[in-house]
């Protein structure tokens, strides 16, 4: 079966950095679009980040662009999310997907 682990998250100051992992199985991770979704307390989920499945397309939100980086190694079925310059309203739990397959999500606390 499908599935998608998140790991990476935590507690950072404003201004720090933390990268986010999501290991997939029981599909072909090298021919599927990969997404980080993030949802904050009390607000919808919303789509940060999208990479093609050879990295040569990237996209992101407005709120993260310039500051996240979106990356995959089809080697090890895992998809990445670099998080620099963090803000306090980056404080959410981040999920990667696929279609209609979801990981548990990891949840970033950005606070001083």
């Amino acid at each position: 079966q499908v599935q998608l682990v998140e790991s990476g998250g935590g507690l950072v100051q404003p201004g720090g950095s933390l990268r986010l992992s999501c290991v997939a199985s029981g599909f072909d991770f090298s021919r599927k679009y990969m997404n980080w979704y993030r949802q904050a307390p009390g607000k919808e989920r919303d789509l940060i980040a999208i990479i093609d499945t050879l990295s040569t397309y990237t996209n992101y939100d407005n709120s993260v662009r310039g500051r996240f980086t979106i990356s995959r190694d089809n080697t090890k079925n895992t998809l990445y999310l670099q998080m620099n310059s963090l803000k306090l309203e980056d404080t959410a739990v981040y999920f990667c997907n696929t279609g209609d397959h979801w990981g548990q999500g990891t949840q970033v606390t950005v606070a001083s």
